[in-house]
C-alpha cells in the first residue's frame, strides 16, 4: 500500500476540480453533491483502498455522471474517467 494516491489519480481529481470551476450552469445543488463526493474520495484515496475492499454497491459518483450527461457532457466523461481509475486503485 502507498502512502497517497498515484499522481494519475491526483492530476485527474485536479482536471475534475477544474471543470467544476468552469461549469457556470451548474446547478449549485449539483456543484455541493460533487464537491462532497469528491471530498470523501479524497478521504479514501488518503487513507488507502482497505476501506473500500469489498464494496459491491454502484459508486456514488454515477449517479451525479448521468445527471450531467444531456446539458454538461464534457464533465460527464471526466467524472466517468474519475470513477475508472479509482475502480483501478481499488477505491
Amino acid at each position: 500500500m502507498t502512502n497517497g494516491p498515484p499522481d494519475t489519480l491526483k492530476q485527474s481529481l485536479a482536471q475534475l476540480h477544474a471543470e467544476l470551476a468552469r461549469a457556470p450552469r451548474l446547478d449549485e445543488s449539483a456543484k455541493q453533491r460533487l464537491h462532497a463526493a469528491l471530498a470523501q474520495i479524497e478521504q479514501r484515496m488518503h487513507a488507502g483502498s482497505a476501506a473500500a475492499a469489498g464494496d459491491a454497491t454502484p459508486h456514488p459518483l454515477e449517479a451525479l455522471a448521468v445527471g450531467f450527461e444531456a446539458d454538461h457532457p464534457a464533465l460527464a466523461a471526466s467524472v466517468r474517467q474519475f470513477i475508472d481509475l479509482l475502480g483501478q486503485a481499488g477505491l
